[in-house]
């Protein structure tokens, strides 16, 4: 395990989560202010909700999920946009902040005059943050339910294509919008993050996609 140091706004981000999301569980009033309301941001320009709504959650298991999620790999990606010169603390507070607000803008273009629509959780962030590690490794294992191992790009396509599935299906409460487009937002910003700054790398990752694992390694 890698010493906390190594990782400090991986660790700060979960500790603003737990904390704004016991505040919420503990407080309707809080809640209601901080919760992402499309028709709140277009009708009374509550911009700030983008941000907010992402630190707050449904209940004990949303924000266990998503912050178990974001240790094992916003440690990873913080390390790497560090040490291999990509911008570092900034790249990836601007991936996580942006991939909040990104992943939020199909929910609110189709939901901005359903009055009664809500959504909140980190999920559209930490979706661009895991796919921001699979780019770097991409036949890593990673367990589903804990118990059944794959590789990182056959998850990333799978989750891609569950995401599309589920979100056309509606009716189970879960904004799938918001974790399609935090996932390919991780993508494309770490794509561009590489070719803009540490162009070289993709000779890494090229090579890396040469030698495939489809169960993980």
């Amino acid at each position: 395990m890698n010493n906390i140091s190594n990782y400090p706004i991986t660790a700060g981000l979960i500790a603003v989560n737990l904390i704004l999301s016991f505040m919420a569980f503990n407080s309707q009033e809080v809640l209601s202010k901080t919760i992402m309301w499309p028709y709140g941001v277009k009708r009374y320009n509550q911009y700030y909700r983008f941000i907010t709504s992402g630190f707050i959650h449904a209940d004990f298991m949303h924000l266990f999920f998503n912050m178990f999620t974001l240790f094992f790999f916003g440690q990873n990606v913080e390390i790497i946009f560090t040490k291999a010169g990509l911008g570092g603390a900034i790249a990836y507070l601007a991936l996580y902040f942006l991939g909040l607000i990104v992943s939020d803008i199909p929910t609110y273009l189709k939901q901005k005059d359903n009055y009664h629509y809500h959504c909140l959780g980190a999920s559209g962030a930490v979706s661009a943050v895991v796919f921001a590690a699979i780019i770097f490794n991409p036949w890593g294992k990673i367990y589903l339910y804990g118990a059944i191992g794959i590789s990182a790009f056959i998850y990333a396509v799978l989750y891609i294509v569950y995401c599309i599935t589920m979100s056309r299906r509606g009716g189970d409460n879960i904004n799938h919008d918001a974790h399609l487009w935090g996932s390919l937002f991780g993508l494309v910003f770490t794509i561009i993050l590489i070719a803009a700054l540490q162009p070289g790398l993709f000779d890494y990752i090229l090579e890396q996609l040469k030698n495939p694992s489809l169960l993980g390694r």
